[in-house]
């Protein structure tokens, strides 16, 4: 069974099929990844990956979605996308446009910034511009660790038609 994975969430999931490690053997409500909306099954691709990450928190999403991250070469769509930014990481805006390749129409982008205090620091209102440049809206802002704050962001969705 190596490579797949079966919804632990899903009525028709068989207990017998969940994956060692994976949502099922850990309280949803624990877990940090569930806290930030991620769920068994969803790709989430992870970029700008540092020592200074929290493992945790990568671990926690791993466990909760039964896979591991994706990196930046992954060359197919993506549920979701950890992005971890630092002050000296480049222009905000480029690396906003540059997340959004991947990602799938209704999926969601967590911008992982380190908490004030800590080195690579960005203001609120720097993602407060970059976001709608990038074509982004900001939906919600979290403690998503120790270390590092979270803004989830999401790209608007196309109308189905105009009037």
């Amino acid at each position: 069974m190596e490579g797949s994975y079966v919804s632990a969430t899903a009525d028709h999931a068989d207990p017998a099929q969940v994956l060692p490690g994976t949502a099922s053997e850990a309280p949803a409500d624990s877990q940090p990844a569930s806290r930030l909306g991620f769920t068994a099954g969803q790709v989430v691709q992870e970029i700008g990956y540092d020592e200074d990450a929290d493992e945790a928190l990568r671990e926690s999403i791993e466990l909760v979605t039964g896979s591991e991250l994706v990196d930046e070469d992954y060359e197919d769509v993506v549920d979701a996308v950890l992005l971890w930014y630092r002050e000296d990481d480049g222009d905000l805006v480029d690396v906003l446009v540059d997340a959004l390749t991947a990602l799938a129409d209704g999926g969601h982008i967590w911008l992982l910034t380190p908490k004030a205090g800590r080195t690579g620091h960005i203001e609120p209102s720097d993602i407060g511009e970059a976001a709608p440049t990038a074509g982004l809206s900001q939906t919600s802002s979290v403690s998503a660790s120790r270390d590092w704050a979270g803004t989830r962001l999401v790209a608007p969705r196309a109308r189905a038609g105009k009037r």
